[in-house]
């Protein structure tokens, strides 16, 4: 049996720098959607109290050992800037555009970092210092114009979208976030690296900090006498802003919230059953498995239903959300 990799202090360290500009952060979902099959990300809540939980060093570890999945916001709030500028493309002949968006950067001396996804490919640009958000989207949309890029949400369907995809956000709102690098993806079951390193951890976030970062005074002056193109602007006000209101304005049944002591056993939360407690059973308190990295899937190895379940903690399947 291999032993389990273990991210080191400098690994994560490497990370943070690069990508980390906020502690708030989405945990992408294990399971998929019974009706989409995709696997959404979702803002994780402290157990009882729903406060949101914020982004460390060990969160960073788990999930460049596989075993979470991040999402990570470009914007800072507090001062509208971001430390990178990630291209998503996910559509036919999507790497034929990010390639030639590559190339075009490297005519600026701007070195960029290419890495696979499960449908395309996200193109990565990594600045000296944070930048304002509007002046990288700024850059990054003229350079699409000047090559005839696709960009999605201008009346086409398919095409690239820019993270940061807003040009500022308000305190206590989050943007959009993009699945974080080098984690394991919970749909494909593996990692996606970036073209230019072997495929280790190790070697990979060496080749990016070795990439040259964009400066402010060069971003500057690509930038100067220019603004978003219209039809981006009315692109961005569209696109919608998660805020923590907005979480909290739809409550969410979350079963850590209604049952005892837990213990952690390999990938679940193990305890006591609610509904077999109800019953006078599972004296152990290890019929009930709920999923750590997404606590909305639970089970009762007695065979007690998901409604009876609920049922047992005064919180019932309505007949609409059961069909």
């Amino acid at each position: 049996m291999s032993r389990r990799f273990v991210a080191s202090v400098q690994l994560v360290k490497e990370y943070v720098a690069l990508f980390i500009n906020r502690r708030a952060y989405t945990v992408q979902s294990s399971r998929p959607n019974p009706e989409s099959g995709r696997h959404y990300y979702y803002r994780p809540k402290e157990r009882g109290s729903g406060e949101p939980v914020w982004l460390t060093d060990r969160t960073v570890s788990a999930h460049l050992e596989g075993r979470i999945t991040i999402g990570l916001y470009a914007i800072n709030p507090s001062d509208q800037r971001c430390k990178w500028v990630a291209i998503d493309a996910d559509y036919k002949n999507a790497m034929d555009d990010l390639i030639k968006l590559q190339y075009q950067l490297t005519t600026d001396h701007v070195d960029s970092a290419l890495e696979m996804s499960r449908r395309g490919g996200h193109l990565w640009i990594f600045l000296a210092a944070p930048l304002l958000a509007r002046q990288c989207r700024i850059y990054i949309y003229d350079l699409a114009g000047q090559l005839g890029v696709p960009v999605k949400g201008t009346g086409l369907a398919d095409g690239i979208e820019v993270f940061p995809k807003h040009d500022s956000i308000a305190a206590g709102a989050f943007g959009n976030a993009i699945r974080g690098p080098l984690g394991i993806h919970r749909g494909a079951g593996r990692r996606f690296w970036f073209y230019g390193a072997d495929y280790t951890l190790e070697a990979q976030l060496a080749y990016l900090k070795r990439l040259r970062k964009l400066s402010e005074d060069e971003l500057t002056r690509f930038t100067a006498g220019k603004d978003l193109p219209a039809e981006i602007r009315q692109a961005a006000l569209r696109a919608p802003i998660v805020t923590e209101q907005s979480l909290r304005s739809k409550p969410k049944f979350c079963i850590l919230d209604y049952v005892g002591k837990t213990r952690i056993v390999g990938k679940n939360h193990v305890t006591r059953c609610p509904s077999c407690a109800q019953a006078g059973r599972d004296r152990g308190g290890d019929n009930l498995a709920i999923l750590v990295s997404d606590p909305r899937f639970y089970l009762c190895w007695a065979g007690c239903k998901k409604e009876m379940i609920r049922a047992a903690v005064g919180h019932p399947i309505l007949a609409r959300q059961s069909a």
